[in-house]
Formats: C-alpha cells, sequence, structure tokens
C-alpha cells in the first residue's frame, strides 16, 4: 500500500501547501510493505499476465527469422589427406618430439641460450600477456552467468536559506537530512544460452590463446637453432678461408724465394700474390657475418648485443637419423600448435553463430529492489523508519523491428565460422607440405653431402700434387691456382652442406610441433563443434 513521509521528525510541522513548495522535487511518497506477504500477493496475481506476455514475446519474435543464413564450409578429414611418398618412406616407429628437442645437437651452450630466451624474450612475453588477457575476458564473460546485487547510499545534508524564492517559511534557516538508500538485484534467466554460449566462446578463445603461445615459442626455438647452425657456419668458412689464406701465403713465400735464387720470374711472384687481399676480404667479411649473427642471437634471447660477444664457437653434432612417427598426417591434429590453435578456432566461431542465432529470442531478467528517500531527521534517522519501498518481478526484452541487424550478425557469424574452417584447412594443408618439404629437403642434402665429401677428397688431392709440383719446380702457380679454387669451393660448399641439414632437422622438429603440444590441449574428440583428431593410418 502507498502512505506519505511523516513529518513529525522535521524540526517544525508545517501544512501539506508549505511542505509541497519546499518539497516540490522530492518523491515523498514510497512503498511500504512487508516482504513475505507483498511480494507474493504480486507475483501470484503477476503469473497469469506473465505467461500470456511470454507467449506473446516468442510469437513476435517469430517475426525475425533465421532461415537461409547457415555456414558452409567444410573441415578437411585429415585421414584422407595423402601425406606424399617422402614423408611414408621416412615414418617409422618413432616417437613425436620432445619438448626440449634442441638437445639433440648435443651443445651445452645452446641448451643455456634457449632457456635463457624462454625466460627473457619479450616476444614470448607479449604472446603470454595475450593468454592472461583471454583468460580474463573468459572470466568477464563466466560472470554474466551469475546473479548480480548492487547496493547504494547517499547522505546529503541540506540548508534552507531565508529567501523571496523559498519564503518565510518554517524550514527558513534550517538544515535537514535528504537520504536515499537502496539494494537491487538482477539475474539474467539465459533461458537461450546466449550468455553461456558467449563464455564458451570467450573460454575457446583463450585456449587458442594459450596454444598461439606455444606456437611462438616454438618458432623462437627453431630461430634460435637456426641461427646458431647460421654461427657455426661462419665459424667453419673463416677457418677456411684462413686455412687457404695460410697455404696461399707459403705459396707467395716460395715464389719470393725462387725470385731472390734467380730460378723464378716476376710474373710468379705477381701471380703468386695476387689472390692475398681477396682472401684477406673474405676472412673479414666472416669476422662480419660472426659479429651480425651474435647480435642476432642476442636479440632473440631478449639480451643486448654485448651479451651476443660471449658466445663461442659451436659445437653442434647431429648423427641420429631422420625419423618420424609412422600415424601421419591424423595425429598431427594434436602435435602442431598452429593446426591445434585453427581447431580451436573453428571452436569458437561455431559457438559464435549460436550466440548470434540467441540473440533472435527473448531476453527475460529477474529484478528486484528495495529502499527509499528519507527527509528530516538524523544522519541516521532512515536505518529506523518503517517505510520503504520495493518492486520485483521480471523484465523481458525480445527484438520486433531492427532493419535487419540480428541476420546480418548471424550471417556474419557464420561468415566467420567459414572462414576459420578454411583456415584450418589450408593451415594442415601447409603443416603437410611443411613435412614433406623438410624430408625431401633432408634425403637431398644427404646426397649432397655424400658427394661433397668425394668433391672434397678428390679436390685436396689435386691441390697436394699442383703444390707438391710447384715446390719442385715442376709446375707453374696457374696450376696451383685452380687446384686451390677448387678445393676452396668444395670445401666451403660442404660446409654449406652440412649447415642446411643442421637447419632443416630443427625445421623438420618444428613441423611436428616441437614437443610443445600434447593431444589432449585440443579441443575434445567428441565435440561437435571441430574436427576430429582421431589417430589413423596415413592414406596410402
Amino acid at each position: 500500500m502507498f502512505c506519505s513521509v511523516s513529518m513529525g521528525e522535521l524540526p517544525v510541522l508545517f501544512d501539506e501547501i508549505v511542505a509541497q513548495k519546499y518539497f516540490k522535487n522530492i518523491i515523498v511518497s514510497i512503498r511500504h510493505f512487508e516482504f513475505s506477504e507483498t511480494i507474493v500477493r504480486s507475483l501470484r496475481r503477476f503469473t497469469a499476465l506473465s505467461a500470456t506476455i511470454f507467449a506473446s514475446c516468442l510469437i513476435i519474435a517469430g517475426c525475425a527469422s533465421t532461415r537461409g543464413i547457415a555456414p558452409r564450409a567444410k573441415p578437411v578429414d585429415a585421414s584422407r589427406l595423402d601425406a606424399s611418398q617422402a614423408v611414408r618412406a621416412a615414418s617409422v616407429e618413432a616417437q613425436w618430439p620432445n619438448e626440449q628437442w634442441w638437445k639433440m645437437y648435443r651443445d651445452s651452450q645452446l641448451d643455456q641460450w634457449i632457456n635463457d630466451a624462454l625466460a627473457g624474450s619479450p616476444t614470448l612475453e607479449m604472446a603470454r600477456d595475450r593468454v592472461r588477457q583471454a583468460q580474463a575476458m573468459a572470466s568477464l564473460a563466466r560472470a554474466d552467468l551469475a546473479p548480480e546485487l548492487n547496493g547504494n547510499l547517499s547522505m546529503t545534508r541540506q540548508h534552507w536559506p531565508d529567501n523571496i524564492f523559498y519564503g518565510p517559511g518554517p524550514l527558513a534557516n534550517t538544515d535537514t537530512w535528504n537520504n536515499t538508500i537502496g539494494l537491487s538485484f538482477s539475474y539474467n534467466l539465459d533461458l537461450w544460452g546466449h550468455d553461456e554460449k558467449a563464455a564458451e566462446r570467450a573460454l575457446d578463445a583463450a585456449h587458442m590463446q594459450a596454444v598461439d603461445a606455444r606456437a611462438a615459442q616454438l618458432e623462437l626455438e627453431a630461430n634460435i637453432v637456426r641461427t646458431y647452425v647460421k654461427l657455426s657456419l661462419a665459424f667453419a668458412q673463416r677457418d677456411i678461408a684462413a686455412q687457404t689464406l695460410a697455404h696461399e701465403q707459403s705459396i707467395a713465400d716460395i715464389a719470393r724465394r725462387r725470385l731472390q735464387g734467380g730460378i723464378g720470374t716476376q710474373l710468379a711472384f705477381t701471380q703468386a700474390q695476387a689472390p692475398l687481399p681477396q682472401r684477406e676480404r673474405q676472412i673479414a667479411a666472416f669476422d662480419e657475418q660472426i659479429e651480425l649473427t651474435r647480435n642476432q642471437l642476442a636479440a632473440l634471447a631478449g639480451k643486448g648485443p654485448g651479451a651476443g660477444a660471449a658466445l663461442r664457437r659451436p659445437t653442434l653434432s647431429l648423427d641420429t637419423p631422420v625419423s618420424m612417427p609412422s600415424i601421419l598426417p591424423a595425429e598431427l591434429l594434436g602435435h602442431r600448435p598452429d593446426v591445434v590453435a585453427a581447431r580451436w578456432r573453428v571452436a569458437a566461431y561455431a559457438t559464435g553463430i549460436d550466440v548470434a542465432r540467441s540473440a533472435f529470442y527473448p531476453n527475460v531478467n529477474l529484478l528486484a529492489s528495495v529502499g527509499g528517500t528519507f527527509v528530516g531527521g538524523g544522519p541516521l534517522a532512515f536505518l529506523l523508519s518503517q517505510a520503504h519501498a520495493a518492486s520485483a518481478g521480471p523484465a523481458v526484452s525480445l527484438p520486433i523491428f531492427n532493419g535487419g541487424r540480428l541476420r546480418a550478425q548471424l550471417d556474419a557469424a557464420s561468415a566467420g565460422y567459414d572462414l576459420a574452417v578454411n583456415q584450418y584447412n589450408q593451415t594442415l594443408i601447409n603443416a603437410l607440405k611443411d613435412i614433406a618439404d623438410q624430408i625431401v629437403t633432408l634425403k637431398s642434402l644427404d646426397a649432397q653431402r655424400e658427394a661433397m665429401q668425394r668433391a672434397v677428397t678428390v679436390a685436396q688431392r689435386g691441390y697436394d700434387l699442383a703444390a707438391s709440383g710447384f715446390r719442385r719446380g715442376l709446375t707453374d702457380y696457374l696450376s696451383v691456382l685452380s687446384a686451390q679454387t677448387q678445393l676452396l669451393q668444395a670445401q666451403q660448399n660442404a660446409e654449406v652442406v652440412h649447415a642446411s641439414k643442421l637447419a632443416a632437422r630443427a625445421s623438420l622438429v618444428a613441423a611436428l610441433g616441437g614437443g610443445l603440444v600434447d593431444p589432449h590441449d585440443g579441443p575434445p574428440d567428441d565435440d561437435p563443434r571441430v574436427p576430429k583428431a582421431i589417430a589413423q593410418e596415413a592414406s596410402p
């Protein structure tokens, strides 16, 4: 029932006309009730009307149709993709790479450098920040599923002046307390699962960011290994150039002594000296390459350039044969970070369709509030007052006319799902291509390495014969120079092939996932939203 606020607590009694004059902007009528009786009676009277309104809402909501809007893309069946003859030939009963795969190179300096990079790389820190941000957004979405309770309190002391506007009323030159207190409750019933699906989508996005962070880690590890191999190659090429320079200086000394002894010519001496500046230039270039590569390794590890100066010459050693798990490509869905992240992306966009579709239906909230505005008395007099206002009941909102906005949102969500599926398909195809490319490269490098070893042996024998003949005066310097050029080129090519093989092994491990993702980190196999990740034999 309704009742007026008692004026007995004001300093001076005044009639209704004066009260209206002084309080014309203040609500002075509030609802007085007893919770246990009034709310129950109100809800009973409201039940029939609510049911009628709710049914009407469902009928009206049907006007906003989802007809004709559906995703079209289909995920590729990984088990039906041909893994190529090269991959099948290399597949044996081997384990997937482990998390510290770089230890197969047996270089303690490399091990320590990667550990430092994993702990201090800004790139990985940014990836972790994105994961933390996505997790916070998932928690925020989950918060929409819980009831919400808010309170408010306002306490204002007002002085009533004596002037023409207020007149010489009973409140002139007096002070009063104007206080407001309230408590509000709201709960979204989420009858169509809009908030639940939105929370699920946010959680899928958090999973995707977590796997993307592992992909960033794998890329960093592989880049460090490949750059470290590059450093090793620069040292090896410098050694070859330095050894060649020493041999050329020895030949030049022989030519000089022969000239001084009267048995040589100025032409032979000049020819022997000609390659020396070029060889010194090569050594300086390799020194530059070493320093630049050290700087690059320092940057990858999140360190300053000075830290790279402490890097010693690498001692990489790799003698294990190339082998891969025999179950490809189906198991790749659960081991490679970019493929797993693509599956989570498909799951998130599939849930996004459900979120967009649920917006077509009515939204029902349970609302309740209690409180009031209290005028006069002391600052805490409202705590003892019996005059309170309260309300409780459902609030229904539904779309009726929105200019096609809901259909556009659903169409966009469906297109996003199609895009995610096609991205997944392309990611899986690229992953298999990446593996096949690395296998082909490694096989080619094995053949090249054998050929280059034979070439170095033959070139070394030819150079030894030419140098020996020159020392004894049996051959001219041009024969020595030609043999030396062939030997230098063969040695450098052999080192390039060796370094390429070391780098290709790192790329193959990265293509197989680097051991950073467990199959259980992806969406469950029984999740109908995403492609299956069940291991099957590769197609013959």
